[in-house]
């Protein structure tokens, strides 16, 4: 007898619709192919190229692939058609088993910029697997008294194919007494029965041999046969019965070993030996169901003596038998289904799908550094997986579809700051309790141009002596860059600037590699006492950032100058000065003055008079600080009247610098003697009576008094009367230039020696600066000066000086070289008095400068100008 089980026309036509409606979804907006199972290697799926809108060239320029979910890389991209094909062997059964939808997830990456295509590729079933039983032959054994209509159940075939090619029918071959019938269990699942339909004969056949077929529905059909061999027993006519045909128990996948199952009951209605029940598994019972559980033959009980896995096997399906001890024997069957629950024991896993690239440190909020994606082999909720991404990043996971992450910029990235992020992300299960499991994401900052060369100081003070060697190195400046590569690169360049109206790089160069500066040529402190370098230090990167900076130079005056005599006049045309004295001269009797000055500084302008020859050294005597030149005594009629008096000037430079004046004097006759000093002067014994010398103490008083009376008068007045440029031995006129104060003033201070002193070289436009004002009478015999008021003044770029000295028979001016104002030098340097413009001796000479003297006397100053200790 064979059973044919047939789909019916309808169920063609609907399997025919559901082809066209998948068709047509896959053309028209899915991005989804249909291919059957074990395609040879190279078979085309379809033009994924053209099916994500992408060209040929971006295949390469893009760097496109496809990444699996599976760990099996069973597809790859044809570079060249944009196609894509088989890889490997495809076997539907072993990637999707029994189920009747098997889609493989692809991932299409395309890099620069990054992107994330999904596909699906369904695999479709082909009739490449028979039908089969467990074993070519089953034995069974009937007692003859087995009434008709008895059911026997048989082995199951099973078929991996799915749809239309998995099992469909069973067939029998052609017998007498037997018949198949097809009994229908939970799930779906069938089980052929071999139903007696007539009554047993062991004495006419003791046994009989069935072919049992299953058959699929391919087409063509494929098929399996099992040979079933019937042995007829004699009468045991009652044969154990269970409760229930069927068992369902639930059993959690952490359950421990000898654990109890299930305990089915069966009972034999027969007695003795017939009744006797044993149990045990059937005899076509699975190896992997064998080592899992274990039976006791006395009670049936059933229980675990393996470990389960969900993972591995969700569900077991086992064949228990009861059988008898009578002869012959009986047996019951039953089913017992174990379903394993799952238990949270798998940590969810994180996967990259592309490696992260370096990220820059400008790179904007979303930027996409890697894809990531997470998954649980449990089910339920203990598979569903949450990321989270360490706190403090600046990075954040954006969602994408199933399980799919970007790993994302979401802040400022610096690198100076972190040249490299080591991103923590942790993936956590739903489970009770939860397991998790960490990855961590290296991501490396690429360094952009964002910050500018920086000085090791904001400026810088060079001290250079004069006369240098041209070509050696001044002073060496260094910045740094936080930037790398190129971007820290840093260059060195000199600003063009003017130094006395001429070019900065005429004088220096700079070393554009290290920052060295280098002299052009030897420097004059006598021309120029100091000026400024503008250093910029510039990066190489793009666009390039630079700072600057200041190096002051200050030229340090060396001993380079004699001293140059200025008076006598008549000695700038030679070295012999004429002057005439009256023999009538007292000692004290200022014959001469010999002035001198020294366009040095500091010690090195320090100018001592000395008597270096005379024709008679007893008759005169040289002031060693003021050079002037006295009678020691009286002359004697003896006396020559031609003396001739070599006068050495030396500085205190090292090494000393002099120079020589010689002085003639004539000694005449008839002269008359000056007024002399008031401090030479020698009060003669007063020889008259004490009633003339009370008139003369009452005139000297009444004069005195008069004296300072007028002093005060004139004092007011000046004080009241003065302006900004005024002064009370100056017409108002005379000092116009110093009407209009400047603002910048500025302060040199002199350590040199013993003498400390400061000079003032400027003013503030807006302030009440003020500087003193010299005055000096136009015919006084020592050419004193006097600190009369300060005053504001005009532009202090220049400094003025003014050297007046009157002398006997002689009258002179000196104007030097205007010397411009530079910051406040080092204390430890000397500060240089420059002589400036001079004035008419006739009206008085007025200087713009002023000197503070701090401690010892004013020695220098002498040299220039003559004084008196008052």
């Amino acid at each position: 007898i064979y059973i044919f089980i047939f789909l019916s026309d309808w169920r063609w036509q609907a399997l025919w619709w559901h082809h066209f409606f998948l068709l047509w979804s896959i053309t028209h907006g899915q991005t989804r192919y249909s291919i059957p199972e074990e395609l040879k290697r190279g078979s085309v799926v379809g033009n994924l190229a053209k099916d994500l809108g992408l060209g040929l060239s971006d295949i390469f320029d893009r760097k496109l692939r496809v990444a699996s979910e599976s760990d099996e890389q069973f597809f790859t991209v044809d570079a060249g058609k944009g196609e894509l094909v088989v890889n490997d062997r495809i076997d539907r059964e072993a990637l999707c088993g029994q189920s009747t939808s098997c889609v493989l997830p692809l991932q299409v990456v395309v890099e620069e910029p990054l992107q994330l295509h999904r596909i699906e590729v369904e695999i479709k079933d082909i009739n490449d697997n028979s039908p089969g039983f467990l074993s070519n032959e089953l034995s069974l054994k009937i007692a003859e008294s087995a009434a008709v209509g008895t059911r026997f159940p048989l082995e199951s075939a099973t078929d991996p194919d799915v749809g239309t090619n998995s099992l469909k029918l069973y067939s029998l071959s052609k017998n007498d007494c037997f018949s198949l019938k097809i009994k229908e269990m939970e799930g779906g699942k069938t089980v052929p029965e071999l139903v007696l339909e007539k009554p047993l004969d062991r004495e006419k056949k003791a046994v009989h041999k069935i072919l049992l077929t299953a058959l699929d529905g391919g087409n063509p059909a494929r098929s399996g046969t099992s040979q079933i061999i019937i042995t007829v027993l004699d009468i045991n006519d009652n044969f154990p019965v269970f409760e229930r045909n069927n068992y369902k128990v639930t059993l959690g996948e952490k359950s421990v070993k000898g654990a109890v199952v299930l305990k089915p009951k069966a009972t034999d209605a027969d007695e003795g030996l017939n009744g006797q029940i044993e149990f045990l598994f059937g005899s076509r019972t699975p190896d992997f169901v064998l080592s899992m559980f274990d039976i006791d033959a006395l009670t049936g009980e059933i229980s675990l003596k393996g470990e389960l896995d969900y993972e591995t096997v969700k569900s077991y399906d086992i064949d228990v038998t009861a059988k008898d001890k009578g002869s012959p024997e009986m047996e019951g069957h039953c089913r017992v289904q174990v379903d394993v629950v799952d238990f949270n024991d798998n940590a969810p896993e994180i996967v990259l799908t592309s490696q992260p690239k370096p990220v820059r440190e400008d790179a904007p909020n979303g930027t996409v550094v890697a894809l990531i994606s997470a998954r649980d082999f449990d089910s339920g909720e203990n598979g569903k997986v949450t990321l989270q991404i360490s706190k403090g990043s600046p990075f954040t996971l954006k969602p994408s579809f199933s399980n799919n992450y970007a790993l994302v910029t979401s802040g400022r990235l610096n690198r100076e700051n972190y040249s490299q992020y080591n991103v923590e992300i942790t993936a956590t299960d739903s489970g009770s309790p939860p397991l998790s499991s960490k990855k961590t994401i290296p991501v490396s900052i690429t360094d952009v141009n964002d910050n500018p060369p920086v000085f090791s100081q904001s400026s810088y003070n060079v001290y250079l002596k004069e006369n240098g060697v041209p070509g050696s190195i001044l002073y060496s400046v260094s910045a740094s860059d936080l930037d790398s590569g190129e971007n820290a690169k840093i260059s060195y360049s000199i600003l063009d600037s003017k130094v006395q109206d001429v070019s900065v790089s005429s004088y220096v160069y700079i070393n554009s590699d290290n920052g060295s500066i280098y002299s052009m040529h030897s420097f004059d402190y006598e021309k120029l006492k100091v000026f400024q370098i503008q250093v910029q230090a510039k990066d190489q990167g793009s666009p390039s950032l630079s700072s600057n900076t200041t190096v002051h130079v200050f030229i340090l005056d060396q001993n380079d100058n004699a001293p140059s005599v200025i008076y006598p006049s008549s000695a700038a045309l030679g070295s012999l000065s004429h002057q005439r004295m009256p023999r009538s001269a007292k000692a004290g009797h200022l014959v001469t003055k010999v002035t001198a000055v020294d366009a040095d500084s500091g010690h090195n302008a320090w100018i001592s008079y000395k008597l270096a020859e005379a024709t008679d050294a007893s008759l005169f005597t040289v002031n060693q600080f003021t050079g002037e030149v006295r009678t020691k005594r009286a002359v004697y009629e003896q006396d020559e009247s031609s003396q001739r008096l070599l006068i050495e000037i030396r500085d205190d430079g090292q090494p000393v610098q002099s120079s020589t004046v010689t002085v003639s004097i004539l000694l005449e006759d008839g002269l008359h003697e000056p007024i002399l000093d008031l401090e030479q002067k020698v009060a003669e014994p007063s020889r008259k009576n004490g009633r003339i010398a009370l008139y003369l103490i009452l005139s000297l008083a009444s004069v005195s008094v008069l004296s300072l009376v007028t002093f005060v008068i004139l004092a007011v007045k000046c004080i009241r009367s003065s302006s900004s440029s005024s002064s009370c031995c100056m017409r108002r006129s005379d000092c116009d230039d110093y009407k209009n104060p400047n603002r910048n003033l500025q302060i040199q201070l002199n350590t040199d020696g013993p003498i400390k002193y400061v000079e003032v070289l400027g003013g503030d436009m807006m302030s009440q600066s003020q500087s003193f004002r010299s005055c000096m009478s136009p015919m006084s015999e020592y050419s004193d000066f006097t600190l009369i008021k300060p005053s504001s003044t005009t532009d202090f770029k220049e400094v003025i000086s003014v050297l007046d000295a009157s002398l006997p028979d002689s009258t002179w001016t000196f104007e030097s070289q205007q010397v411009k104002t530079f910051p406040f030098p080092d204390p430890g340097s000397a500060a240089q008095w420059t002589p400036g413009r001079g004035r008419d001796p006739e009206e008085g000479g007025c200087g713009g400068f002023a000197f503070i003297y701090l401690g010892s006397p004013l020695r220098r100053l002498n040299s220039a100008i003559p004084y008196r200790k008052n």
